[in-house]
Formats: C-alpha cells, sequence, structure tokens
C-alpha cells in the first residue's frame, strides 16, 4: 500500500471510512458504481451522512481462511489497509467481543472506532457453510482520544461462502459516518478503489494464512 500514489491512497482510505456527503431519503435505491474485479453498489442512508455500501466479488482463498484472517481482529493493524491500531478490548457475556480501531489516513485527520464484533456463523470442520460476521459501533465504550475522531456511526458484516477449492465468495457490507467534510471527488472515486484494496488485502492475507497452515502440517 505504501507504494501507492499520494491521491490514490487518499481515494481508497476515503472508502474505508465511506466519506461521502449529502442528506437522503427513505428507500432510496442501489446504484451500482462498479462491477469489475468486484461489484460494488451505494445508496443513501436516511438520516445521516453517510452510504450505506454493499460490495461482492470472488477471493482466491479458501473460505476457512478468510474466515480465519477475519476473526483476528488484533492483527488487522499488520495487513488491513490504513489501519494502525487494532486490539481485542474485553471478550462480551453473549459472545460477542468489544474491540477498538484506529485508522491513519492521508488528507483528512485520524479516525478511531470501538465496535460490539458478533460472529453470527461459522464454517464447518470440513469447510462447508458460511462464515457471518457482524458489527456495530459502541463509541462511548472507551473514552475518545486526543487528536482522533471517534466514529459513532460505523457498522458492518462479511458473508463468506466457499466456491471451490481454494475458492470463496465474499460479500462485505458497511455503513459510516465520516464525522467531518470530505471532498467530493474523493469521495465518488473511493468507493470503487477502496473496496478493492480490502478485498485484495484479505485475500494476500488469507492466502500466506494458507502456506503457513500447510507448512504447519
Amino acid at each position: 500500500m505504501r507504494l501507492l500514489s499520494s491521491r490514490t491512497a487518499a481515494v481508497a482510505a476515503v472508502l474505508v471510512l465511506v466519506l461521502v456527503a449529502g442528506a437522503a431519503g427513505a428507500e432510496e435505491k442501489w446504484e451500482t458504481v462498479a462491477e469489475k474485479p468486484y461489484l460494488v453498489k451505494v445508496r443513501p442512508r436516511p438520516g445521516s451522512n453517510a452510504r450505506d455500501v454493499w460490495a461482492e466479488g470472488d477471493i482466491a482463498a479458501s473460505a476457512t481462511d478468510v474466515q480465519a484472517v477475519l476473526s483476528d481482529v488484533d492483527t488487522y493493524r499488520l495487513w488491513m489497509p490504513y489501519v494502525k491500531e487494532s486490539r481485542t478490548l474485553k471478550e462480551l457475556p453473549d459472545g460477542a467481543r468489544l474491540t477498538y480501531t484506529r485508522l491513519d489516513l492521508p488528507v483528512v485527520s485520524s479516525r478511531d472506532y470501538v465496535s460490539r464484533v458478533v460472529t453470527e456463523s461459522k464454517l464447518a470442520e470440513d469447510g462447508t457453510g458460511v462464515f457471518a460476521q457482524r458489527w456495530t459501533a459502541e463509541p462511548d465504550a472507551i473514552p475518545e482520544r486526543r487528536g482522533t475522531v471517534r466514529l459513532r456511526l460505523n457498522e458492518g458484516s462479511w458473508h463468506v461462502e466457499p466456491r471451490g477449492e481454494g475458492k470463496s465468495r465474499a460479500v462485505y457490507r458497511f455503513s459510516v459516518d465520516p464525522a467531518g467534510s470530505i471532498p467530493g471527488f474523493l469521495a465518488n472515486m473511493g468507493q470503487k478503489d477502496g473496496v478493492a484494496d480490502t478485498f485484495r488485502a484479505v485475500e494476500k492475507r488469507a492466502r500466506a494464512h494458507e502456506e503457513a497452515r500447510r507448512k504447519a502440517k
């Protein structure tokens, strides 16, 4: 990611936050903004400055390995674009986890968020089934940090299914209020580039996980 131009980096980071301005009405239709390499659709989110984003595409890694890397929130800082801090704050009685993430972004100031992460379903031991993970914001769970903007609307999900040997299909949905103004051209371009960067990062990490798993046998 460090090899990206400053413009491209800024564009990709914007997508991570869905930094899109403008109010929206109810029952908005999805607008397709990209079809390849990943399907990306957006729609205004009523009552906020955010947009809902729906992204779907193939990942050249097994669903088992994708599940493993997406479940390991504490390592996101090592491979997820723009994530500089990521850790589990505590395990909750209902099986959910409270996590903290800080993003170090070009162009705009750093953002952070606290999430309640729930694993709704896991793959079976033979790799069949569905991995489903969902998160919602818990912005007041810990004090805000000086010089960092706390995101108060941040929710989304991953839905991953196997698609044959070493392949999977993923649906990534999220909504984030940027908590600040962002240049419009960055928001519009970032919807495509940021999703692609996220999918590729997941794929790369999952393939590395698979290689390490094979070597450990």
